[in-house]
């Protein structure tokens, strides 16, 4: 079983170089990054984590993109992942460039975990109206994809609609997408329908959700999609409970923290590797 990991990266925590230098050289297949573009001050939307106050981390939350690259600068092997990047408040053709740009850049290493977003305000001050996220996101990501897959690409839907136009460069690796979120049948037919796995936080009923999200891809005509537990806290026995499905990543969560702490907690989890 693959171990990637994700932190919050902030302008306060441990640099995103140095964290994706430090996994790789320990082992660790992937390096994930969250996303929010800003946290208004309203806070009209409460937490979605149940948390009483939202972590500072949420607001201070460093470009994924951007941060990413910079991790590829000075590394050579680790997977560099969004998770999750909030698709509906990206314009797309912006965003495809960009993401295409750092695979051709890092060797094909780049995986897009996308997701629909939690917070009202936030996807509001984008222009999108709440209701309205995965629909945009949807269109958003297959625009992206034609742009990634096609020498004369063009898209007409009902959020996004661009001419048949070139665009290079184009990806190395595809790049393999997943969608975070709840299980449920809503969220699989979007897995189904444009995306290559599921990535569900933290990992909680999954063996119960599975056959809905086979059942889906078995509509869609597909294999079924790979399904990677995100934001896991490890140990033995869960670990081998997700290997027991046949899952073949799983990505821990470290503290958004300096380096010290995020260290220590990395070099905790190098036992899980063996």
């Amino acid at each position: 079983m693959r171990l990637g990991v994700t932190m919050f990266a902030t302008d306060r925590s441990m640099p995103v170089a140095e964290l994706a230098r430090a996994a790789e050289e320990r082992g660790f297949a992937s390096l994930y990054l969250p996303e929010h573009t800003h946290i208004p001050v309203s806070r009209r939307t409460a937490p979605a984590a149940g948390q009483a106050v939202l972590p500072e981390e949420y607001g201070r939350t460093l470009d994924p993109l951007v941060a990413l690259a910079h991790a590829a600068a000075v590394t050579g092997r680790i997977a560099l992942g969004t998770g999750i990047m909030l698709a509906a408040q990206r314009e797309p053709i912006v965003t495809a460039k960009a993401v295409a740009t750092l695979d051709h850049l890092s060797g094909g290493r780049v995986v897009l975990g996308v997701g629909f977003g939690w917070n009202v305000e936030e996807i509001e001050d984008h222009g999108v109206a709440y209701g309205s996220r995965r629909d945009v996101a949807r269109e958003h990501i297959l625009a992206m994809k034609t742009l990634w897959s096609e020498e004369e690409a063009g898209f007409t839907g009902g959020h996004v609609s661009f001419e048949p136009s070139w665009s290079w460069p184009k990806p190395v690796s595809g790049p393999p997408v997943y969608v975070g979120g709840a299980a449920g049948p809503k969220l699989f037919a979007h897995v189904a329908e444009y995306a290559d796995g599921w990535m569900p936080i933290g990992g909680k009923g999954v063996r119960a959700a599975l056959p809905v999200l086979r059942e889906a891809c078995e509509k869609a005509g597909r294999e079924m999609a790979e399904v990677i537990p995100f934001g896991t806290l490890p140990s033995e026995e869960k670990l081998d409970y997700y290997a027991g499905m046949g899952i073949e990543e799983v990505v821990l969560s470290l503290p958004s923290a300096p380096a010290g702490q995020v260290l220590a907690a990395l070099d905790g989890y190098v036992g899980f590797l063996t």
